[in-house]
């Protein structure tokens, strides 16, 4: 597909998604970056572009027209999840920044905020929806609860980044590692399957990744531990 097509269709989804890209990524590997992380369409246990299942970098590297970053690539191999971790850092990496783990894990958590906003919106689509079967709204309402947890520890965690806290900032991060948990546990518990399995999951691996990197690698905090 040429660059021209790119550049137009990546026009006409605009609208369509949340989140913005560097003024520097190239109007491909954006529109690349919009397909994968339309996660509705996606499976809950790998990401796609163009029928290409991403699954290592190798594949990832594949389809973007621009590359990785060498220095991306080496933060993102330590984590559980390096695809979805250079996706995020990628999409949401401030231009201007360096490519440090400090900077990779803000874009991180942006990354989860904004992930987690888009399941808040489709959990609220669900709960209007006269076809979603009354016992599930309470279970959509469980989820609601989850997410909004997880907005505010997201808010949290940059305020213990400002602050140089380690603790502050390993507490907020652990915590949502089980609030990611949370609506899809609800679900299980109604013996309902869940619609938000796909979104869940992407979440998951975010928010994943986002630990393993503010724990073992933005070293900040070697000033002076904060508690």
């Amino acid at each position: 597909m040429g660059i021209n097509h790119f550049t137009l269709t990546l026009i006409s989804l605009s609208c369509l998604f949340s989140f913005s890209f560097p003024a520097s990524t190239n109007a491909a590997t954006a529109l690349v970056f919009e397909e994968m992380f339309d996660v509705k369409s996606q499976s809950p246990s790998s990401l796609s572009s163009d029928g290409v299942t991403l699954g290592s970098i190798d594949d990832l590297t594949s389809v973007l027209p621009d590359g990785i970053d060498p220095a991306l690539e080496q933060i993102c191999e330590i984590t559980d999840h390096p695809v979805e971790c250079i996706v995020a850092a990628i999409t949401f990496l401030d231009e201007k920044a360096p490519i440090e783990p400090l900077s990779v894990l803000k874009a991180g958590i942006q990354a989860m905020d904004n992930q987690t906003r888009e399941a808040l919106e489709e959990v609220t689509k669900l709960s209007l929806d006269p076809t979603t079967p009354r016992d599930v709204v309470p279970v959509l309402e469980k989820c609601r609860e989850v997410y909004n947890a997880i907005l505010i520890s997201d808010q949290k965690s940059y305020e213990a980044i400002d602050d140089r806290n380690l603790v502050r900032l390993s507490t907020e991060l652990g915590a949502n590692v089980e609030n990611a948990l949370g609506c899809d546990d609800a679900f299980r518990e109604a013996k309902v399957e869940s619609p938000m399995k796909a979104m869940d999951a992407l979440l998951g691996k975010i928010i994943n990744n986002s630990l393993s990197i503010g724990f073992d690698m933005a070293h900040f905090w070697k000033d002076g531990l904060k508690g």
